[in-house]
Parts: C-alpha cells; structure tokens; sequence
C-alpha cells in the first residue's frame, strides 16, 4: 500500500520539502496505524518546514504535530478498526512522523478515543494550542477559580492559545481581559468575549514594586518574561497564573512576596509530554 505524505529532508547543507508517494513499510514503528482524515498548521509545524527551523530531530520527517484520523489496524486492546481518534504532543512530527501524511502510524498509548460532543475537524481546530489553552482553564478551576471570583487576564490573547482560552472562559461565564500588542485585533478579541482590552506594554511593564494592587482573579499565561512577573505583582489572594509559553522570554524577574503575601499559585502548563489521563480528561471537556 502506498500513501502520500510531505515530507522535510536535509542532507548536508541541502533542504528539500514536498509531497512525496510512500510505501507501508515507511511507516515508523507502533501498534496503531491511522488513516488521517484531519490536521492542523501549529507554529512548530512552520518550523519544522524551514531550513533552519531547529525543531526536527532527525530527517526526513513528516511534520504536523496533530493529527485526527480512523484507526486502519490495532494492536492494542482499547482501539478497534472504525475508531476516531486524536494524537497531539509525544513529538509527533518532529521526532515521529506526524500527521500531514494519508497514513501514520504510533505507540497507542499516545492515541485518545475522540470524545463525545467532538468531530475530528474540531479536534483539530482546536488541536495542540486549544488542548493548552483547555489544560490552563482546568487547572485554574482545579485551583479554585470561579465566575464570581473577578476578572481573569489571557496575555497574548490573539494567538492560539490565547484566542482559544478568551473564547473557552468567555462560554464558561467568566469575564475576561485579553492583551495583545495588535491594536487591529481588539474587536477580534471582543467577539471571542473579551470584555478588556490590554496593551502589550502594559501588561510587560517593569516595576521596582513587588506587589501591586489586587487586579486579576486568574490568568492563562502563554507569553512568559516580563508579562509573567506583571501578572504575579497584580494576581489576586489564592489567584493562580497557568504559564504554558515563553514567547516573551524565559527569564522573569520577580520576587518571592506574590507567593508568601499573596499566596500566588503559578502552574506549569505542560502539554506535550502529560499522562495520557491528563489527555482523556481534557479531550472530554473539550467536548463538554
């Protein structure tokens, strides 16, 4: 059986990408073989199609770190031939052949059953970045969070993680600032559900003051840096920050009276290498 895929390649200092046709026996190893019907374009994606993208562990790669597709063949007891299933994370498409190809093949235990209330299509329109963005919400509720609690803050609100938790927390009846450094995209973020509009420079500001007043009831953090440590100067008593990126950079200059003070929670939002019962759990309130 063969099957179109694209595929990166490197050999030296030559790049190539393109659809190629492939063979069965192309397929890496693993007990469940997968015809993908869906995937989604993630960033890392975007980098794994470039020359000098840095994310690729080994060439030639499929790329897409997401796929949703019908189970061809199962090895393993929990997947049957018919099933839908969802596979993000476990470096799929950057260390194992991912999902823009017709046919791919992985470990079950990287598979979920895609839950009730879901197509694969919407599987994958949420995909990698709706899956943290589902994680962040649920962990700030594991902490505590509530509607009542006040108002909670997503930085980087116009990306995908972003976006996602505006929308998700905005349909859970919260009330939400959104910042972003896109004046262009602010009535964007108002559709989602946004009700607060917050600067880039605003929410980055530098301050030699390490608490400031009592502002946010929760945050979904993707951006990291200087906006990490705006937020943990301004959370609430109890509140909790769910940092998942670091496109504001790694470093964050803070001190330690937001969490002794104020008992500041900041979660670690991890979402390519969690257990697969953190998997099933939020795939479920996806489809919630």
């Amino acid at each position: 059986m063969t099957y179109r895929a694209y595929v990166v390649d490197k050999t030296g200092d030559t790049f190539s990408r393109g659809i190629r046709t492939l063979d069965e026996s192309d397929l890496p190893e693993g007990n469940l073989t997968i015809r993908v019907v869906w995937s989604s374009v993630n960033y890392k994606d975007g980098l794994a199609a470039s020359a000098n993208g840095r994310v690729v562990r080994s060439y030639p790669m499929v790329p897409g770190v997401d796929l949703a597709g019908i189970v061809e063949d199962s090895q393993d007891s929990r997947f049957s031939k018919g099933d839908e299933v969802v596979v993000i994370g476990n470096d799929i498409g950057v260390a194992h052949p991912g999902g823009f190809a017709e046919l791919a093949r992985v470990p079950a235990e990287w598979a979920i059953h895609v839950p009730d209330g879901l197509s694969m299509k919407e599987a994958m329109a949420l995909g990698t970045a709706g899956f943290t963005a589902a994680m962040s919400v649920d962990a700030l509720e594991q902490h505590g969070l509530r509607p009542d609690w006040g108002t909670v803050i997503v930085t980087g609100a116009t990306g995908g993680v972003g976006s996602t938790a505006v929308s998700m927390l905005a349909g859970r009846g919260y009330t939400v600032a959104g910042s972003t450094g896109k004046a262009s995209e602010h009535q964007f973020l108002r559709d989602l559900g946004a009700t607060e509009i917050l600067t880039r420079e605003e929410v980055s500001a530098e301050s030699n003051r390490p608490l400031e007043s009592e502002r946010w009831a929760g945050a979904v953090d993707p951006v990291g840096g200087a906006t990490t440590a705006y937020l943990a100067r301004t959370m609430k008593r109890n509140a909790s920050i769910a940092l998942s990126g670091l496109t504001g950079g790694a470093a964050v200059s803070t001190t330690v009276m937001p969490f002794i003070l104020r008992a500041v929670n900041l979660l670690g939002i991890e979402s390519v290498w969690c257990s697969r019962e953190v998997r099933d759990h939020t795939w479920k309130r996806c489809g919630s």
